[in-house]
Parts: C-alpha cells; structure tokens; sequence
C-alpha cells in the first residue's frame, strides 16, 4: 500500500493561527505609526531659522574696550541657511545710551531667539564705531564659513560717568540687505538694512563688550 503524503499546497497546521496573528498586529503597527510621528518633538526655532554662529573671535564676552583707541577686530563666523537668503553679513561695534549691557541678553552662548530680539533693539538704538561687511548668499542647508576683519574706535566721550544710563558697547553680526551710496568724498559705501529677525526668521549673535571702570581715588 502507497503511504499517505500530504499534500504539499494544502494547509500547514501551523499556517492558519500565525496568519490570524499576524494580520491584527500588523494592522495595529500601522494605526500606531502616525500617533508615533506625533510624538517625535518639532524642530526649534534654533534649527528652522538661518543663523549667524561666532566660531572664534578676537574680542572675548565682557572684554574691557578703551574709548578712543583703535582697535583691530577678527571674527569668524557660519552662516547656517535655513532658506534662500541674499544680503550682506556685518561685523559691527556698536554704542548705545539708552540700552546698558543689563537690559539684554548678548552672548554667543545665549538662548538664540531672546537674544535675536534684544539685537533689533540694539540695531534700532544704537550708533557704529566700525564695522567690516561682505556679501553673502545662500540657501537650505548650506552652511557658510565668513571671515572678517576690521578697525574700529569706541568714542572718547563714553568715558563721561555723568550719564543717567550705563553705556553699553556691543558687537554683533547679523544679515541685512545692502544697498550702494556714494559719500560726499567720492568713495562708494554700502548702507545696510539690517534684517529683522522675526519677520526673516533669522538669528544674529553678539556679545556685550565693557569700558573701563572709574580709577582709583
């Protein structure tokens, strides 16, 4: 008598209950796969906005500056594009009367998007002392290393202790758009619109510079 085979394309034992386990997990993988998605946290501001970061300068956080004096600044710096962005990047040190180094928030440490906030503030109150620009482009995910150099000469008369508010002295880098003059000497400048940086979703950075204490009596 020819033993019995079984037949090969018929059912396995061990076939039906696997597939009937199977399809209810994989359907649960599925509906859980966009509550999952959510759960994953949203890019920070830090990591949607173009920003300016300071690799290295010559000027160091809180470095005591001397009025009158010239003095010889290097920074470099990467731009991180986070979109298409043409402009002009600036090196600037700037002077306020009206803002002390307390009432912002100016490190190259700092939390980015207070910092942008107080640095249109200092734009918007402030004068120069010397600044060095170069133009920029670029676009999403490029990074940008710029490096400049100028001289600049914080006023003789911040020495002048009379004054109701502390004056502050600043050095930022920020973007903004450009556009050429011509001064009454003939030379040709470059006056720049710095960029707000809510309304262009881009972080500048800075920090707060001093000026020398009063001497001893």
């Amino acid at each position: 008598m020819r033993p019995h085979l079984p037949n090969p394309s018929g059912p396995h034992p061990g076939n039906a209950p696997r597939r009937r386990v199977l399809g209810p997990v994989l359907l649960a993988v599925l509906l859980a796969a966009p509550l999952l998605a959510g759960c994953l946290e949203a890019p920070t501001t830090e990591d949607r906005w173009t920003r300016v970061d300071m690799m290295s300068s010559s000027l160091s956080p809180n470095q005591v500056i001397a009025p009158g004096v010239r003095e010889s600044i290097d920074v470099s710096t990467h731009i991180t594009y986070r979109r298409i962005v043409t402009g002009y990047l600036v090196a600037e040190l700037r002077v306020s009367g009206t803002l002390s180094p307390g009432s912002v928030t100016l490190d190259p440490n700092a939390e980015r998007t207070a910092m942008a906030a107080d640095i249109d503030r200092i734009l918007a109150s402030s004068s120069s002392c010397g600044r060095g620009i170069r133009a920029v482009t670029g676009w999403d995910h490029l990074i940008q290393p710029v490096e400049i150099s100028f001289a600049a000469v914080a006023p003789a008369t911040l020495m002048d202790t009379t004054a109701s508010t502390p004056t502050g002295l600043f050095f930022l880098c920020y973007l903004g758009s450009g556009e050429k003059i011509e001064l009454p000497s003939g030379a040709e400048s470059i006056y720049v619109t710095p960029f707000n940086s809510s309304q262009y979703q881009i972080l500048p950075v800075g920090m707060k510079l001093a000026l020398p204490g009063p001497g001893p009596n």
